[in-house]
């Protein structure tokens, strides 16, 4: 009788996958309250035929000499932190889950739109505090309004599709959108502009980025971007804290050079206890939460030990990125 593979899970993963992966392999789980160091990973890596490694930086470097090894899961959409190619060098596929996280990922950035545009987390801390009253329920309190309105999506992927769906069937708003290639679906069942950047950001009254992490986006959105947009435009990043410039957009909402912004992700996470946004009222925040409902993150799970299991047992995952 073979024995079965042998796969690493960096994390613990829920009881549905767990299942899933003991009939098809023999696992062990790192001790949650030690940190995992890159040593104790490589030596680590030497020793299996796969491994989950959500969170974890992995290069060609990490993997060299670990021949056993076959294949590396993230349970996330996103691998910036990974090198699909190096990997692919070494002979170790890289997977991801994508799909399963698109309708949950847009609901929040809808959810960032609206609270953004209406400054509902600004008001729900202003009645917190004690502050509502007669006087200061004035123009001061003022929102934009969303209806009908030009949403601007920097990234037309999956997500900026369902996006788009909400965007147009339930607000009526006007689509402009900035991509690599164009999205005929798009255009055709919202009519959607494909647009320059620089047009789109003039013209839209709430900007959406779902772009990547490459180095053609990072920074994407500088002082010169923001210069171009509204004065009464809103930034809602639900991609790579790294897309915007930080530093630029502290300095264009301090100055009023936007209404403001509502934000996912973040350059530094968690965010610095000293960071400016933490005490800035145009700007709603949450915690790179995108996909955190308990039946996406069980089904991520899921499609991350599925794609494990296939690359262990030497077969083809699903979800293999490409190097």
């Amino acid at each position: 009788m073979l024995s079965k593979p042998k796969v690493f899970l960096a994390h613990p993963v829920p009881e549905s996958a767990l299942t899933y992966l003991s009939q098809h392999c023999s696992y062990t789980i790192w001790d949650q309250q030690k940190i995992l160091q890159q040593d104790d990973l490589r030596a680590i890596l030497k020793q299996v035929d796969g491994a989950l490694l959500t969170g974890h930086a992995v290069d060609a470097a990490l993997v060299e000499g670990c021949d056993r090894l076959k294949v590396i899961s993230t349970a996330t959409v996103g691998y910036d932190k990974f090198d699909p190619t190096g990997l692919a060098n070494e002979g170790v596929l890289l997977t991801n889950t994508p799909y399963v996280l698109d309708e949950t990922v847009a609901d929040l950035l809808f959810g960032l739109i609206l609270s953004g545009s209406r400054r509902i987390a600004e008001l729900h801390t202003h009645i917190q505090n004690g502050e509502w009253s007669k006087e200061t329920a004035s123009d001061a309190l003022f929102g934009q309004d969303v209806y009908e309105k030009t949403l601007g999506i920097v990234g037309m992927g999956r997500i900026g599709e369902k996006i788009a769906h909400r965007a147009k069937e339930g607000f009526g708003m006007n689509i402009l959108y900035h991509n690599r290639s164009h999205r005929p679906e798009a255009e055709k069942r919202y009519n959607a502009e494909k647009v320059e950047l620089d047009d789109l950001l003039s013209r839209s009254d709430i900007v959406v980025l779902m772009v990547p992490l490459t180095d053609e986006t990072k920074h994407l959105i500088d002082k010169d971007a923001l210069r171009k947009m509204k004065s009464t435009a809103l930034l809602v990043n639900g991609a790579r804290g790294s897309v915007i410039d930080e530093r630029a957009l502290i300095e264009a909402l301090q100055n009023n050079e936007i209404f403001g912004a509502a934000l996912d992700v973040f350059e530094t996470e968690p965010l610095p206890h000293d960071h400016p946004f933490l005490t800035m009222k145009n700007v709603t925040l949450t915690p790179h939460i995108g996909s955190a409902t308990a039946a996406t993150r069980e089904a991520m799970a899921m499609r991350a030990i599925q794609n494990l299991v296939a690359g262990a047992k030497g077969e083809t995952p699903t979800d293999v990125v490409k190097g």
